[in-house]
Order: structure tokens, then C-alpha cells, then sequence
């Protein structure tokens, strides 16, 4: 849904980007992103596009494009207009490929998402916006948790965009690295323009097609925008209730649960086994029987009592530890990044001042491009699967890692240090 700070933070940090290159934004989701419209096969019969760009690649990819889009529903009208002229964006595609040299810790990420100036720019909307009291209501997300999203996307609608929707979508679908995704949103894009509800002029945004001031790519704001203001428009742009309103209704359908916290700060005993992190969901009492606690020691609400949580400790047994509850789970709909989850909801309590930390962050070092494919590759080599050596320290890894860690009588939190990856090196190279 996505920003920003950071497009490319992997958990250790995973980039930072829903759909991508918004303003501040965190970090990049560890997977797809969860619209990805189906594209249709094409009909028979040769079609001959209006673009002839000078790209063979994208003119190529245009000319089956008209096609495949024509069997969508989308009008030769729409088409002859929007493809005419068009030609690649080069900086859509550079930003798409480009793989930051180092991953920015997630503590260093979490600092600069929870400023003090975040902090007080939210505390006064929260007071000024009279809407939200409505949007609350009718979604029942609370309006700290939507205003830290719109700050995360867009610098609280300052900062949404200024790239042709369009242009980025097609340089993506004919040469990037998710193609059939970015060809569904450019389909679905298309289909906002063709029904009329905006024209291409207003559909600024980021390189990867998400706009406004919630920064929603096309499929999501075709299935889930709303005109809460009541103007006859769904406009994420210029409305302030209809993003706000739009970011409830997404996070409602992901499944938010009205009552119940989205992460709780909590301590564990010395000698945990660390292993179970980002992993089983259980209650309250459940994770209090294994000796996690909460870090404030105050009770359980009636509502947390009862929800399933997951452990998560985003930098090692060093760091501070959470229990996740299924709001959590409902932000990462909007960007799957527990970075960029945990930003939300670290910033969202930061508003009305609270949301202070037990334990402090630790002093993290980024680690290189290379020492994150290295530690991948060892992984493999020993016998412990992490996915596909990319770089992107995802849960595959983590879970390797855990895996591998806890065979070797190591404190197993899945978190990759220098010093872990030196030992890998170390032992893959042995053997």
C-alpha cells in the first residue's frame, strides 16, 4: 500500500517501498506486493500501437501490450490516447534495479522514523482533523495509527509524487523486474482514466506507480479508495478524508481488530531460547508460561488477553523484544516490512507520548551488499536453505539462520552481525 524513507530497508533492513520511491519511506516489502491484477492473454489478430518510442524493447512490449489491454477492457479510445507519443522512463527503470550498497539497520530506521518532529506534527493534526473522529467509527482503525501511515508516505500529504503514473507503470511492465505485476497496474490505471473518474494529469505519484497521499497503486485504489468527504470523487490526492479514509478501509479489510494493540513491548528470562521468535502465534498467558512478560508490567487489555502474538526480536537478543498482535499483521498489508510495521505503530503511540522503549536499540553495523550475499550463499552450502542469495535478509533467511544458529549451540534470534557473518564464512569455507 507503502513512503519515503528508505525504499530499499531490509528487515536488517528490507528497502523501503510499497509499490516504492515514495517519500519517506521504509523499507522495501519482503514480498510481492499482495495487488497483483492477473494479466489476460491476448486476442488473436495483429494490433498496431500508437507508440513508436525508438526503444525496439519497449516499443516491442507496447505493440503485444494494446493487445493484451484491449481484451482487459480497455477501449482503443483509451489506448490510441495514452499510448501516443509514450516513451520509457529511465528513472523509473534505474530505481527499480538499484540495490543499495548497504542495508540500513533497523534501529538506525526506527530513530528516524520516530522524530520528535513526526511527534508533534501528528499530536496537532490528530487535534485539528475533525473527520477523523467519523473515520474511526465507521473503520474502527484509531486515527493515531492512520496518521502515522500518512506520514510515513507522503510527509503527511506533502510529498506524494511527481512522476506520470502511466509512463512508470509502462517502462516497469516493459522492462523491469516484476513485469506482469507493473502490466496489471498499468491496466488497472488505464481503467481509472477511461471511466473518468480522474485524468492522467492527476495521476502523479511514485516510480512505482503509487500515488496520493496514502500512496496506493492502482489495483488498490480501484478496490479500496472511498469519497469519504462526500464530493463525488475518490480523491487520494487532494482530500485529506478520502486518503485518510481510503488507508481505514484498506486496513479494515486487511483484518484490523478494533480493541486490540498492534505490539506490545515485552522482556524475556535470561536463557530464552530465542529460536521461537517469528514463529508460533500464542496468547498472552501462553507466552508468559515461557517466561515473556510485559516490559511495562501492566496487565493484558481484555482484548490483547485473548489475541494470538507473535515474538519477534528485529535486532537480536540485544535489542528490544515484541509480541505481535494481528493488527500488526494488517499494517504489513499495507507494506510488508516488519520495519516499516513497527514504524507505524512506534510513531502512531509517539503521538499522544507514549511508545518509550524498556530496552534500548543496540549500536548496529550496516552490513555491505556482499556480506549479505555471502552469508546467504554459506547458509546454502551448509545445509540450511535461506531462498535465493539476493541480498534481502527476509524471513527465509532469518529462519535459516535460527535454524543454523540454534545447530550450533548459538543464542538463535536469526540475526545476522558481522561477527555471525565472519563465522559462516569461516565454517562454509571449511567444509
Amino acid at each position: 500500500m507503502r513512503r519515503r524513507y528508505a525504499l530499499i530497508l531490509l528487515y536488517v533492513l528490507a528497502g523501503c517501498a510499497t509499490p516504492a520511491g515514495k517519500t519517506p519511506v521504509p523499507p522495501a516489502p519482503e514480498s510481492t506486493p499482495p495487488h497483483v491484477a492477473e494479466v489476460p492473454k491476448a486476442p488473436a489478430g495483429p494490433i498496431t500501437p500508437p507508440t513508436a518510442s525508438g526503444d525496439m524493447v519497449f516499443d516491442v512490449w507496447a505493440q503485444q501490450f494494446y493487445a493484451r489491454a484491449l481484451a482487459a477492457g480497455v477501449t482503443r479510445e483509451t489506448l490510441d490516447r495514452e499510448l501516443a507519443g509514450l516513451t520509457p522512463d529511465p528513472r523509473a527503470t534505474s530505481l527499480d534495479s538499484r540495490q543499495p550498497e548497504f542495508s540500513k539497520p533497523v534501529s538506525d530506521y526506527l530513530k528516524g522514523v520516530v522524530s520528535g518532529d513526526r511527534a508533534a506534527i501528528g499530536a496537532r493534526r490528530r487535534a485539528d482533523l475533525t473527520f477523523l473522529a467519523a473515520v474511526e467509527e465507521k473503520y474502527g482503525v484509531p486515527r493515531d495509527i492512520l496518521l502515522a501511515i500518512w506520514a510515513l508516505e507522503s510527509g503527511f500529504g506533502a510529498i506524494q509524487g511527481d512522476m506520470d503514473v502511466v509512463r512508470s507503470l509502462a517502462s516497469l511492465a516493459a522492462q523491469g523486474r516484476r513485469r506482469d505485476w507493473a502490466e496489471g497496474e498499468l491496466i488497472a490505471v488505464l481503467k481509472v482514466i477511461q471511466a473518468g473518474e480522474h485524468p492522467r494529469s492527476r495521476l502523479k505519484g511514485s516510480w512505482a506507480g503509487a500515488m496520493g497521499q496514502t500512496q496506493f497503486i492502482p489495483t488498490t485504489f480501484a478496490s479500496t479508495a472511498v469519497d469519504f468527504d462526500g464530493d463525488g470523487k475518490r480523491d487520494i490526492w487532494g482530500s485529506q478524508a478520502d486518503a485518510l479514509a481510503s488507508a481505514a478501509n484498506l486496513l479494515k479489510k486487511a483484518g484490523w481488530v478494533a480493541g486490540q494493540s498492534w505490539a506490545r513491548e515485552v522482556s524475556v528470562p535470561d536463557g530464552f531460547d530465542w529460536s521461537v521468535t517469528e514463529g508460533p502465534r500464542l496468547t498472552p498467558s501462553e507466552w508468559e508460561a515461557k517466561g515473556v512478560k510485559r516490559a511495562d508490567g501492566l496487565p493484558w487489555s481484555p482484548g490483547d488477553a485473548t489475541a494470538q502474538a507473535q515474538l519477534v526480536a528485529p535486532a537480536g537478543a540485544g535489542g528490544p523484544a515484541f509480541l505481535l498482535f494481528p493488527n500488526h499483521f494488517a499494517i504489513r498489508k499495507y507494506n510488508n516490512s516488519l520495519a516499516y510495521a513497527l514504524g507505524v505503530g512506534m510513531l502512531a503511540d509517539s503521538f499522544t507520548g507514549q511508545g518509550k522503549l524498556a530496552r534500548a536499540w543496540p549500536d548496529e553495523t550496516p552490513l555491505a551488499l556482499v556480506d549479505r550475499m555471502t552469508a546467504q550463499r554459506a547458509l546454502a552450502a551448509l545445509g540450511f536453505d535461506p531462498g535465493q542469495p539476493d541480498g534481502v535478509v527476509g524471513a527465509g533467511t532469518r529462519k535459516a539462520l535460527r535454524d543454523w544458529q540454534k545447530a550450533r549451540g548459538l543464542v538463535a534470534d536469526g540475526y545476522l552481525s558481522p561477527a555471525m557473518v565472519q563465522k559462516l564464512k569461516t565454517e562454509a569455507g571449511a567444509s
